[in-house]
């Protein structure tokens, strides 16, 4: 039986609950739940804080768990990403007050000997060791960007979205991103004196491939069409599918009917090339869930 972490609150709890019933799996229903047991499915799943999923999967208390990569990353346990999950994209910035530092705006050199404040030390750390800058790194659980308004701090490093809560401040981000991170299924990363079983493994893949379903059912639409056989291998090429498109013959001579998955954000104009191309009938339509195998190549 697997046990599985899961976001218990944060910007990534809600997306992550919703993958999971995608994926034919069952979630709280109260969200001061800790735990739950899906019995037709077999597995535990356990409601944490994002920031402790990555100790527990590590310590190889749970099997599998879903969190930030930057968390992943902070937290130095020995984990390994599996999947990246399409949600919760972030990045991670210093931020200093906005009208600069000598009437110009910051720069990465000018944290040498700086205070900054910080939910993310080892991160920070490490990527000022490679610039060779040496800072004075203040660790805080939140509320980072105030630090900088009350004295604790010259700068801080946080997550950055829209940018908002940093101009509330009076900061602004600077340099390029620390880190990118996304939310991510994470696994314990695997040692010769700690072998699965068998039966463990198996259960991860099913797990895994459900996920990885998901993710590819939200970037991809499925498209069907009418071609005609004079532009058939263009059309094909249009539209590659996962290994081939799906092709039959119609009952009009000369004619074929063609299915293939496309990316949704090109859709329209795969659309518009089949339409140039001659193809007639076209329409797409949403997917629930799919399997493939990792690294596939959908094309367009």
């Amino acid at each position: 039986m697997l046990r599985i972490a899961l976001p218990n609150k944060g910007t990534l709890a809600e997306p992550a609950a919703a993958m999971m019933r995608e994926a034919g799996y069952r979630q709280r229903s109260d969200s001061r739940d800790l735990s739950m047991f899906d019995e037709e499915n077999e597995i535990e799943f356990f409601y944490l804080r994002p920031k402790d999923i990555a100790t527990y999967v590590g310590s190889g208390d749970l099997h599998l768990g879903i969190t930030g990569a930057d968390l992943m990353d902070e937290s130095g346990s020995q984990v390994r990403p599996v999947i990246e999950l399409g949600f919760g994209n972030s990045k991670f910035r210093f931020a200093a007050p906005a009208e600069g530092v000598d009437g110009r705006e910051w720069k990465l050199g000018d944290l040498e000997g700086k205070k900054i404040a910080t939910s993310y030390p080892r991160l920070v750390r490490a990527h000022l060791a490679r610039s060779r800058i040496r800072a004075d790194i203040i660790k805080l659980d939140g509320a980072v960007e105030i630090s900088v308004q009350l004295g604790l701090a010259d700068a801080i490093a946080d997550v950055v979205s829209s940018g908002r809560t940093l101009r509330q401040h009076g900061l602004a981000a600077f340099g390029d991103p620390i880190a990118e991170s996304q939310a991510t299924l994470i696994e314990r990363e695997p040692r010769p004196d700690r072998e699965e079983s068998a039966e463990t493994k198996a259960e991860k893949g099913v797990f895994s491939a459900r996920l990885q379903g998901v993710v590819y059912a939200r970037q991809y639409l499925m498209v069907d069409y009418d071609c005609p056989e004079s532009v058939l291998e263009q059309a094909k090429r249009i539209t590659p599918g996962m290994q081939a498109p799906t092709v039959a013959p119609l009952s009009d001579s000369g004619w074929y009917g063609v299915r293939s998955m496309v990316r949704k954000q090109n859709a329209n104009k795969v659309m518009d090339d089949l339409a140039t191309l001659g193809a007639r009938a076209i329409l797409t339509s949403e997917i629930r869930s799919c399997r493939a195998v990792d690294g596939t190549n959908f094309g367009r």
